[in-house]
């Protein structure tokens, strides 16, 4: 249950990070710099939280599910 909660917060944190790059490219025409920031750490949770899937799995922590 732990994991899974992790998983979420990431994701939540994620669309954050794409939604601040998002703000920052649209309104303020001047702050590349914070838009390639805003999307620079989008791009290392995402990396982060793909290897936290394939550590649960090896684990045994977090099993798929037969759709």
């Amino acid at each position: 249950m732990v994991v899974k909660l992790i998983i979420v917060l990431f994701l939540i944190v994620i669309l954050y990070a794409l939604g601040t790059g998002l703000y920052y490219l649209v309104n303020e025409k001047n702050h590349t710099d914070q838009v390639v920031k805003a999307l620079t750490w989008r791009i290392i949770l995402s990396l982060v939280l793909f290897i936290l899937l394939f550590v649960a799995f090896a684990m045994g922590w977090i099993h798929p599910h037969g759709i």
